[in-house]
């Protein structure tokens, strides 16, 4: 098929509000030897898009990530970590994947998927999606899912453990919760009321109400606590651990990462690292039923500043989708 040398694109070109994606065009990408076309049809806006866009980052990563995005603005002015669509066009060492295609990508913070067309090496983090996975649910597994596996795995989450999930509705916390259960643990999870048959029917067993109180305040212990909202101190984690549990803060400030990093012990708080094998992971254990993307909105790609503002809220449930016609 004939591609156009330009693309219609969200465009980031400052750092600030919503408003300061606007729609426009980039170039289509050009692809190496090993890369792959993919012709978006459904991308998410993450946590990860609007902190980049914002630089509302954790404590201490204000001038580290203006040197890891840009100074005065975004150095790529199209954001998005995933997307999900069809391959239209391979590079001449591509034997895994052909046009036609259905595949699920996450470029991480590369970024770049929102946009008509993303290119991706056929080594890197793509894998293809089977027909009963819409590109809608597609797509919202990589973020959630893949930073859920990462910290599962550093903590070493198993069958038999007790794990308290902190904040279990968003889109990181929902993937915690089926995971952790998947693998045999007892997870607790804490949300708001509003959300507590969701945060429930994604396999918590016991469902505690931020709103009410002090989610501590009961004196239980767990082999591994994960704090995806921010708002717990790395003593009232590890005040909850049993003698070898672990604090997992996985919105962590820099003094806590440092310390994680130089320090070890009981705390764990790096960044996420994820692997085309994670990916294949979820997408298998979603075509088993295993696990579930929970997607709240549907945005067309025309209302991508509304999916912004209502992710910037911090009130999403799950994954803020936005289809790309």
């Amino acid at each position: 098929m004939s591609l156009p040398i330009r693309m219609k694109a969200a465009l980031c070109t400052a750092y600030g509000a919503p408003e300061v994606i606007r729609l426009g065009e980039g170039p289509t990408p050009k692809l190496g030897a090993d890369g792959v076309l993919i012709r978006v049809h459904a991308t998410t806006v993450s946590s990860g898009d609007w902190r980049v866009r914002s630089l509302k980052l954790p404590p201490g990563f204000g001038p580290l990530g203006r040197l890891i995005f840009g100074f005065q603005r975004p150095r790529q002015p199209i954001l998005g970590t995933d997307c999900a669509g069809v391959v239209v066009e391979v590079g001449p060492e591509v034997q895994d994947f052909r046009v036609g295609d259905r595949v699920v990508a996450f470029p991480d913070f590369r970024m770049g998927c929102h946009a008509q067309y993303v290119g991706i090496s056929a080594k890197g983090m793509i894998a293809p999606v089977p027909e009963g996975l819409g590109f809608e649910e597609g797509t919202a597994l990589c973020f959630g899912g893949l930073t859920a596996l990462h910290f599962l795995n550093k903590a070493d989450v198993k069958k038999g453990d007790s794990v308290l999930v902190l904040g279990g509705s968003g889109s990181v916390g929902s993937m915690l919760v089926q995971l952790a259960r998947f693998r045999g643990a007892h997870v607790t999870a804490t949300c708001s009321e509003a959300n507590r048959e969701l945060v429930s029917g994604l396999g918590a067993e016991e469902v505690l109400d931020y709103r009410k109180g002090n989610v501590f305040s009961g004196g239980e212990k767990y082999d591994a606590v994960m704090d995806t909202t921010g708002t717990v101190s790395r003593s009232e984690a590890l005040a909850a651990l049993k003698p070898e549990g672990r604090a997992v803060l996985l919105v962590a400030g820099l003094s806590d990462v440092l310390r994680s990093v130089f320090l070890g012990g009981r705390v764990i708080a790096s960044p996420a690292s994820s692997t085309p094998e994670g990916l294949r992971e979820l997408i298998r254990l979603a075509e088993l039923g295993s696990v579930k993307s929970v997607v709240e909105r549907v945005y067309e790609y025309g209302e991508i500043v509304e999916a912004h503002r209502h992710v910037e809220t911090g009130r999403k449930r799950g994954n803020v989708v936005v289809r790309w016609a």
